[in-house]
């Protein structure tokens, strides 16, 4: 008989997170949203770094659905902003969209290429009287000066990763296979293993 897959609840109704942490993890858990869990909730994300905000969001969810949660706080880091935008990136420009974009260019207007920045996710995985494991993906790149491509959500038409291509232009199962989030929860894999 085929082992029961562990239920997961992701921290997010975000469809393209969703569907990213599916494609990655479906294998070996049962993925759920929010939304399908029955969580209708704007939590909010009050921390200062990534891995504070993405456990927050864990937490709330875990006992909210009393069951293992998984969420993530993602963001672009670009060297010559100091970091900005970091943990304010879906909402750099006050609010959530391709306005962000057009912010992002204007504060790196005149700054020369290569303009070097890396997306970042930091995964915290949580489970009913375990301890948190929290772990930090990244993804190096650039920024070039205009977008390219028609895929991706968020930053990627703008961020240069290591195939020559934009995270707009590349497939999803290549995006999924370099992306920060990848790297995160693989990384989240391996300390959970080493707790089995």
């Amino acid at each position: 008989m085929e082992k029961q897959k562990m239920r997961l609840i992701v921290a997010s109704n975000n469809a393209n997170k969703l569907r990213e942490f599916r494609e990655i993890l479906g294998e070996q858990f049962d993925i759920v949203s929010m939304r399908e869990a029955g969580i209708d909730a704007d939590i909010e994300e009050n921390g200062t770094t990534f891995e504070e905000n993405a456990l927050i969001k864990a937490n709330y969810v875990m006992n909210a659905g009393n069951s293992a949660a998984i969420a993530d706080d993602s963001g672009l880091e670009v060297d010559a902003l100091g970091g900005a935008p970091g943990v304010y990136s879906a909402r750099y420009c006050g609010r959530h969209g391709d306005a962000n974009n057009a912010l992002l260019l204007h504060n790196l207007k005149g700054v020369p290429a290569p303009r070097k920045a890396r997306y970042v996710a930091a995964i915290a995985l949580v489970r009913p009287a375990h301890a948190p494991i929290i772990c930090r993906g990244t993804c190096e790149g650039e920024i070039l000066n205009e977008p390219r491509g028609q895929g991706g959500f968020g930053y990627d038409p703008l961020f240069l990763c290591e195939t020559g291509e934009t995270f707009a232009e590349i497939s999803r199962e290549c995006k999924n296979a370099i992306s920060h989030r990848k790297h995160g929860i693989e990384a989240v894999l391996r300390a959970l293993e080493e707790q089995q």
